[in-house]
């Protein structure tokens, strides 16, 4: 083929290429638009009046403060906020020591039935969480934790997801090392956590945020177990706003709350979304 002809050719192919990834772009966008509208709506609608409740407009016809006021003044939505940042710090301390302490024994310790153990655990991930209500219902009435912080927690404090991933990240650790550290003296608890636990630091970031996120948007567990709106979490206490529903100011507090209730998340995912993407690209060291 001449240089004359090939010539077409390539710009002909570039022209595709340039098209392709321009009708790309457009459908991204549309599609981002489509998903983040009704986000930007809910946060304008906080800051409007009664008046532009329904409105679909982005840009508020009076901006206002005052229903952020009402919400930190006439409800109980700080206690409920508090109560889901307690329970979500509790769960996710907890689900980070015991299941990357149990992943550690499972990756580099030898001893019979280990793989029994793992298998009993991996099952757990095969049972719905509604299958499960119940005996964590009569496991919280035995221990009295019906309306407590402990009811709330205990059916969080492990997680078979947790270990799982705990586990595929430290076989990733070479053995080599961590058995120069034995002869150099080191007992076990201090190769775990000056040498394991250094080098999975993008894994436990993202079991903890995971669990976070888990654990901040509970809602059938303990919309069961709490009775009273001083233990109401932020997603139980916004169903007892939409229940309660019956004007216009229902709905501006539903939208008030629900865009308080997010921010906790938006925060922790622009501080940890490193971490986030360095776990879930993480396969091993190299």
């Amino acid at each position: 083929m001449s240089r004359a002809s090939a010539w077409p050719a390539s710009k002909a192919t570039v022209h595709w290429k340039r098209s392709g990834s321009l009708i790309s772009y457009i459908l991204l966008t549309l599609g981002l638009g489509i998903m983040v509208f009704p986000f930007l709506w809910m946060i304008s609608t906080s800051f409007k009046t009664l008046d532009d409740i329904y409105s679909l407009s982005l840009t508020p016809s009076r901006f206002t403060w005052e229903n952020y006021a009402t919400m930190f003044r006439e409800t109980p939505f700080p206690t409920w906020m508090l109560n889901s940042l307690y329970i979500a710090v509790i769960a996710t301390a907890s689900v980070c020591i015991f299941d990357s302490i149990t992943g550690y024994i499972l990756a580099k310790f030898s001893f019979w039935g280990k793989q029994v153990i793992f298998v009993l655990i991996l099952s757990t991930l095969m049972v719905p969480t509604e299958m499960l209500i119940i005996p964590w219902y009569l496991v919280s009435s035995s221990f009295n934790g019906m309306d407590t912080y402990w009811g709330i927690l205990f059916p969080g404090l492990i997680s078979g997801f947790g270990i799982f991933l705990m586990k595929q990240f430290m076989e990733s650790l070479p053995s080599e090392l961590l058995d120069a550290a034995r002869i150099d003296g080191m007992g076990e608890w201090g190769i775990f956590l000056r040498i394991a636990v250094p080098l999975v630091k993008p894994a436990l970031a993202t079991l903890c945020i995971l669990t976070f996120l888990g654990s901040w948007n509970s809602f059938i567990w303990p919309l069961i177990i709490t009775q009273s709106e001083e233990m109401f979490t932020i997603p139980v206490g916004m169903a007892f706003f939409s229940s309660e529903a019956k004007d216009s100011s229902n709905w501006v507090q539903i939208m008030t709350g629900a865009t308080l209730s997010v921010l906790p998340l938006i925060i922790l995912f622009l501080c940890f979304q490193k971490q986030i993407i360095r776990g879930i690209a993480t396969t091993g060291l190299k």
